[in-house]
């Protein structure tokens, strides 16, 4: 009986730090049997605090100009070993989410490391099959809390650095610890899923995790000032009338839209295409962040995180092809 009882208790044990579970409705989840569970520790207006049980995953390294391109080479060996490339022969699941790591010092222009991990299902947490490609290991995720920022759209580099810009932005301004040397970028959805995307950035909390109260809005950034009428104005009320309307023509002129704004405004409504204007780099870039409905992808990968046209581009300034 005594047995029975110390069996029953490792089984909750490995079930509660496994933290996968079926994927619901109230889930980012919706292509996947299977989802990594988490636990809501607080929100903000511009993240929110998640807390992660450890689990296992089944990982690869590939070195690219682009976290995109590095992504897409590492997702093949990846796949084929979940469709039976492994030393017991056996097929899984999908699950969800797929984790880039991110080194925070990459640049634009430079090859990196890009490290890519499958979350392991819960049948294989324990003991999951060895792989046989060699480029592929096995990593224990410990028990975390991250910060998270999430967006829409497709998980592009350029996207997924813009929001990980802005969420270090916030995490600065509150005073937040974190770890500074990389960040995930988290996709949850195939390329072949056109609306309600789901993408997420990640990074790791240091220390107890720092959060507004979810009921009050975060303060804002920039206060706007008032402008008042300086104090030796005339009694006259035309006096009074031309001067504040003055001041507040040089308000206007002094304010945070420069003066050639004419040249960055949006498309027109007919235009398929997003700009975003990189403001935090001191040229001001702009650069697409969409994917044009007719694009294609290949057909070996069954949950890809970018579009071919941006492989393509990446792959042709690749030193050499990664071998699978």
């Amino acid at each position: 009986m005594t047995l029975m009882s110390v069996w029953a208790v490792l089984a909750i044990v490995v079930t509660t730090e496994a933290s996968v579970g079926p994927s619901t409705s109230g889930s980012f989840c919706t292509e996947t049997k299977e989802c990594l569970d988490f636990e809501a520790v607080c929100k903000t207006d511009e993240y929110e605090v998640r807390h992660y049980s450890p689990t296992r995953w089944v990982s690869t390294d590939a070195e690219a100009y682009f976290m995109g391109v590095g992504a897409a080479m590492a997702f093949r060996r990846l796949f084929q070993y979940i469709t039976g490339a492994n030393e017991a022969g056996i097929q899984m699941e999908m699950t969800a989410p797929v984790l880039v790591k991110i080194p925070e010092e990459t640049k634009m222009w430079e090859l990196a490391v890009y490290t890519l991990h499958f979350l392991l299902p819960q049948a294989y947490q324990d003991k999951p099959p060895a792989p046989t490609n060699d480029k592929l290991y096995f990593t224990e995720m410990p028990e975390m809390d991250v910060y998270v920022r999430s967006y829409g759209g497709w998980m592009l580099s350029v996207t997924s650095r813009l929001h990980a810009h802005l969420l270090t932005t916030e995490l600065e301004r509150v005073r937040a610890p974190y770890n500074h040397t990389y960040h995930y970028g988290v996709g949850y959805d195939s390329p072949f899923k056109l609306l309600n995307r789901h993408n997420e950035v990640w990074y790791v909390a240091e220390g107890p995790p720092v959060c507004s109260d979810p009921q009050e809005p975060t303060p804002a950034h920039t206060p706007k000032m008032t402008p008042s009428p300086p104090a030796n104005l005339s009694s006259d009320p035309l006096a009074v009338s031309a001067s504040l309307t003055a001041t507040n023509l040089t308000s206007s002129n002094t304010s945070d839209t420069p003066a050639d704004a004419s040249t960055d405004m949006p498309p027109s409504p007919s235009s398929s295409r997003l700009w975003v204007n990189l403001s935090s780099t001191p040229t001001s870039v702009k650069v697409p962040t969409d994917v044009a409905p007719n694009t294609t992808w290949s057909a070996s990968t069954a949950l890809s995180l970018e579009p071919q046209g941006e492989i393509a581009m990446g792959n042709s300034t690749e030193p050499q092809q990664d071998s699978v």
